[in-house]
């Protein structure tokens, strides 16, 4: 049995969209435009790809990141990205995001709870990448601030949801 079997479909595709729904929060915190979304949608990506470079450390994020190698995984994921981001302003996504990874923090415990500390701070690093990817504020990429006071502020909630 896989650890993806503990879940239902619908489970699954929730703890599938984590790392972006993580990712999103901290993007929609503090939106810095389509270079500073591109920056930091690759820092999900990158984080996704040295989890499966190192491999073998949690179970879950395993399970993840094999998942993500399949269409059918990237669009599950995807899918909930739009569900919770669609027709929503950015203070609105941060709210639904911040409630999403709520919701997948108390499911994973539930379901895998000798992998959900390590999932959830897997969760926690992704956050803290996408928000160091992009520069806020500032002109022509110079001066700027690394993590705004917006995104310090959601980062701050995701760790205390994903505590």
């Amino acid at each position: 049995m896989s650890l993806k079997d503990n879940f239902t479909q619908d489970e699954w595709a929730r703890v599938l969209g984590a790392p972006m729904i993580a990712g999103i929060a901290v993007t929609a915190a503090e939106p810095g435009g389509l270079w500073g979304a591109v920056k930091e949608s690759v820092a999900v990506a990158a984080a996704i790809g040295k989890a499966k470079s190192e491999g073998g450390q949690n179970a879950l994020i395993d399970a993840v990141v094999e998942s993500y190698g399949t269409s059918e995984g990237r669009d599950q994921a995807r899918g909930v990205l739009k569900h919770e981001a669609a027709g929503r302003k950015p203070p609105e996504i941060v709210e639904a995001a911040i409630a999403e990874l709520t919701e997948v923090s108390q499911l994973v415990a539930s379901k895998t709870p000798a992998e959900a500390a390590g999932f959830k701070a897997w969760l926690g690093e992704i956050a803290s990448k996408v928000a160091e990817a992009g520069t806020e504020g500032g002109f022509l990429g110079f001066g700027g601030e690394k993590v705004s006071a917006a995104e310090k502020a959601t980062l701050d909630k995701i760790a205390s949801v994903l505590a």
